[in-house]
């Protein structure tokens, strides 16, 4: 297959692309202007440069696809409402009917599990109602996803929508990599209780959803949740990162509710000073790490034949083999400031 893929420069290309490439398909990738894209080109990888907010560019791409893999959208940045709509819904919105004009066969959509909202009391399925929690990027993510779920029914999109937990793994300097550095640092505190499980799932998991959205002929017009079905809890997550790169456990347990205002407090002086920078700590941060969040996978298991592959403990092991081997060939590492924050969402 021809397959187009939209954003695929970050970490889940890096591990979707060579799994394409390995069963014979003919990858071509949609970047930004500036996007360094060396690897994509060793790879032999076509690389097309536009933008998605800009509908002009996708023509050329699109041209000759039969499958189009929608990565592409915004994230982890401290920016307005509107700029996160215009990438994740609008941006969305161009590329499906620019598929949709290039006679594509096959889309997949990359939603979020965080348009279901947090803790919930209960695994979430497919066929909950999207309430995200009220900020940008899981707001848009939920406009995105209704939006492709319209274009299903008004247009006859082909369209899959995928609903992956945040995922990890080597190459991973976004999730895994900054919350090592603060178990390094011994700054890796536990939210509340730390029971609570993570919504995470190795990185091959979500290649392989990925993959069998796009060859499974009833997947169109449906949505799947992709994640693991044992999660770890806070607690055990963070205590497995340290035990895995060599340091000390994280023992220190803030108050889930005083870290939650901290965040809300952080978050109005941003908007009243006009901050350029995330905050340190922010409530969407606060409530992934606090609350508990699971997520069914069964309609995928019995629809796609999907099952996850790779425990999130070993999934640990190998990010910090990655970690580890970074810092010994003495590469960039993330910014150790970095912490709670909207950057750990999928």
């Amino acid at each position: 297959m021809e397959v187009l893929i939209t954003g695929g420069n970050g970490l889940l290309g890096r591990h979707l692309i060579p799994a394409l490439q390995d069963r014979g398909d003919t990858v071509r990738v949609f970047t930004l202007p500036g996007e360094d894209t060396t690897w994509l080109e060793e790879r032999g990888v076509a690389v097309f440069r536009g933008d998605v907010r800009m509908p002009d560019t996708l023509t050329a791409p699109m041209n000759g696809a039969e499958g189009v893999l929608n990565l592409a959208g915004m994230m982890g940045l401290w920016l307005p409402m509107k700029d996160y709509r215009d990438v994740n819904v609008t941006g969305t919105e161009n590329v499906c009917r620019a598929a949709l004009a290039a006679g594509v066969s096959r889309i997949v959509h990359i939603s979020s599990w965080t348009v279901y909202g947090m803790d919930l009391g209960r695994p979430a399925r497919e066929d909950f109602l999207l309430r995200p929690f009220q900020e940008p990027y899981a707001v848009s993510k939920a406009e995105g996803d209704l939006a492709v779920q319209r274009m299903i029914i008004d247009d006859d999109l082909p369209a899959v929508i995928l609903r992956p937990a945040t995922f990890f793994g080597p190459g991973d300097k976004l999730h895994f990599g900054r919350m090592a550095d603060r178990v390094r640092a011994g700054k890796g505190l536990i939210v509340g209780r730390g029971d609570n499980a993570l919504p995470f799932a190795y990185v091959t998991d979500i290649v392989q959803g990925i993959l069998l959205a796009l060859d499974t002929e009833h997947a169109v017009g449906q949505a799947y949740n992709i994640t693991n079905d044992q999660p770890m809890t806070q607690q055990q997550f963070l205590e497995a990162i340290a035990e895995e790169i060599g340091v000390g456990k994280p023992t220190l347990h803030v108050p889930y509710h005083a870290l939650y205002y901290a965040g809300d407090l952080a978050e109005r002086v941003a908007y009243l000073t006009k901050a350029k920078k995330q905050p340190f700590v922010t409530r969407l941060g606060i409530k992934l790490f606090g609350t508990d969040n699971r997520h069914m996978i069964e309609k995928a298991g019995r629809e796609l034949g999907y099952a996850p592959q790779v425990p999130i403990r070993e999934g640990i092991r190998l990010s910090a083999q990655w970690y580890l081997a970074q810092e010994n060939e003495g590469r960039d590492r993330p910014d150790s400031s970095e912490s709670f924050n909207a950057k750990l969402t999928a």
